[in-house]
This record gives structure tokens, C-alpha cells and sequence, in this order.
């Protein structure tokens, strides 16, 4: 009891600040229709992996900069393998040069336990993985919880029920890989078995199929990329009128009680980083020296 109650102290309830969009027309399908089951409101949407096909949604709209927010509940059980992702890319228009934002989900194999872990590409930059891993505070099979992507020239931030879990400064040393063009939001479940357990050490176990994600709560507010050019409606040299909804002075830096809590659930629930992995790199990425 008292462990759930910690990080409702920290709470800046930042999704309160965003109007809910219907998924039926924020999103297209991406893959896998015949599992997706959309509510005929468009208001929630289930996604399922089978034995046949994932599925998974790509936004209508291509965005700068951002805020991605959605209530996702998973599947219970056995569900090593499984990849539940909330994330933005670019790779369809920049297959060799792509940035990235990850929120994936990961079924683990032993403690039945869902796993967070948070990665970013920026310019082709694949070959330097920056994952962190966390281990969530409850139970996300039981009822919906947030995740958010904050994404704009200061900061990414990454949270989850509005607890801060992240945060990439932009910064000369990370400004090279820092995502940096207008990209599609997605959210896809999917088989991983080969690459999230060990080369596909525990594989997803079918009979326990089919596995699905509900979403509903969903929020996109940002700059959008005009069709066939790389204007947005957020440049003011294109639009005067225009504002960047999260390039407020509330969105440059975290705030104090936000950093508290970030600190709570890091210190806490964060077992993984990718600059405390001196055995994967012999020369630590030059943002950890920061």
C-alpha cells in the first residue's frame, strides 16, 4: 500500500492540459487490421497479436515536436516476447538516416512481470543504443495507465501515470543523435521473441494467444509537418498565429516536485541504463560524462 502511494506526490497531472482525440481519426491502420477492433465511437481501440499477425496504428499526421499521450492496458499471463510500443520515427521518409522515440512494453519470461524501456535514435544513430530499463510500480493488466512522450527543443521527457521516468537534455554533447525531423506516431503490438529474449530464448508461447492491448485516453498536441513541404504550423515565419503548445516556459525544464519525482522512480525501479554498461562500451557515449 504505502509503495503505490509514492508517486502520487510527485504528480503534475500534465495530461489534463490536453484535449482526448478519437483514435479513428488520429490514426490509420498500419498493419494487422483484422486485429485491430475499434470502438464505433473511435474512442478506444483494442490491438491484438495472434499467431497469424500483430497489429498496429500510424498517425494521420507527420509532428516536430509534441506531446503523445495514451491509456494502455495489457495483456495478463504468460507474455514473454511480447512488444507493446508507444513511439514516434521517420524511418518510412529516412530509412538510412531515421530518428527515433521509444516507449516499448516488454513481456518478461520469468516474473510475468511487464518490463518499461525507454530508447531514442537521433540521424541513423542505431548503432549506439541509449535503452534504459524500469520495472513498473503496478500492476498495468489490471486498469489503464499513461504513457507520455514530451518531445520539443529542450528535453525529451518520457512519463508514465505523469510520474517523470526521463529526461534527454539537449545538450552539445547528445545534439548530433537528437531527433531532430518531423516524425509519425505508432502504436503496434508485436512478436519480439527474437530480439527481447535473448535471441528468442523464451519465445511467445501461443497457446496463451491472443494477447491484447487496450488503448483509450489518447492525446496528440503538436507541431504538424504541412503536406509536401517541411513547413509546420507551428513555424512562426509561416504562421504568425501559431503557437508550439509545449514550448512553454513550463516545458523548458522539469520543475522541482517533477524532478523529485523522477528521482523516485529512477532510483527506485530503473535496473538498466546504457551509461552504466561499461561492458557493452569500451568509450561510454559522451552525453553519460555529463
Amino acid at each position: 500500500m504505502v509503495r503505490l502511494l509514492h508517486p502520487l506526490i510527485y504528480v503534475e497531472r500534465l495530461t489534463d492540459r490536453f484535449s482526448h482525440v478519437s483514435v479513428n481519426k488520429s490514426y490509420n491502420v498500419l498493419f494487422g487490421a483484422q486485429n485491430i477492433n475499434m470502438a464505433s465511437n473511435g474512442s478506444s481501440a483494442d490491438l491484438i497479436l495472434d499467431k497469424y499477425s500483430g497489429s498496429g496504428l500510424a498517425s494521420k499526421n507527420k509532428y516536430y515536436h509534441g506531446f503523445f499521450n495514451v491509456a494502455l492496458k495489457l495483456p495478463s499471463g504468460y507474455t514473454s516476447g511480447v512488444v507493446a510500443a508507444l513511439y514516434l520515427s521517420n524511418s518510412d521518409v529516412y530509412p538510412k538516416n531515421h530518428d527515433e522515440i521509444d516507449f516499448e512494453l516488454l513481456g518478461h519470461e520469468e516474473t510475468r512481470d511487464w518490463v518499461l524501456q525507454t530508447n531514442l535514435y537521433g540521424n541513423g544513430s542505431v548503432s549506439t543504443g541509449r535503452e534504459e530499463k524500469l520495472s513498473l510500480w503496478f500492476d498495468p493488466t489490471l486498469a489503464y495507465h499513461t504513457y507520455t512522450i514530451l518531445w520539443n527543443n529542450h528535453h525529451i521527457v518520457f512519463m508514465v501515470d505523469n510520474v517523470h521516468v526521463r529526461e534527454v537534455i539537449y545538450n552539445r554533447a547528445i545534439s548530433l543523435v537528437y531527433p531532430s525531423k518531423p516524425m509519425s506516431i505508432y502504436l503496434t503490438i508485436w512478436d519480439g521473441s527474437q530480439w527481447a529474449t535473448h535471441g528468442g530464448k523464451y519465445p511467445v508461447d501461443y497457446k496463451y494467444a491472443p494477447f491484447n492491448v487496450s488503448m483509450s485516453s489518447v492525446e496528440i498536441d503538436g507541431c504538424i509537418q504541412q503536406q509536401n513541404n517541411n513547413a509546420s504550423t507551428c513555424s512562426k515565419s509561416n504562421n504568425p498565429s501559431s503557437l508550439d503548445p509545449i514550448d512553454g516556459e513550463e516545458f523548458v525544464k522539469l520543475s522541482e516536485k517533477q524532478e523529485m519525482g523522477m528521482g523516485w522512480a529512477r532510483k527506485k525501479h530503473m535496473f538498466y541504463s546504457y551509461c552504466m554498461d561499461a561492458p557493452r562500451y569500451k568509450v561510454l557515449p559522451p552525453e553519460c560524462n555529463i
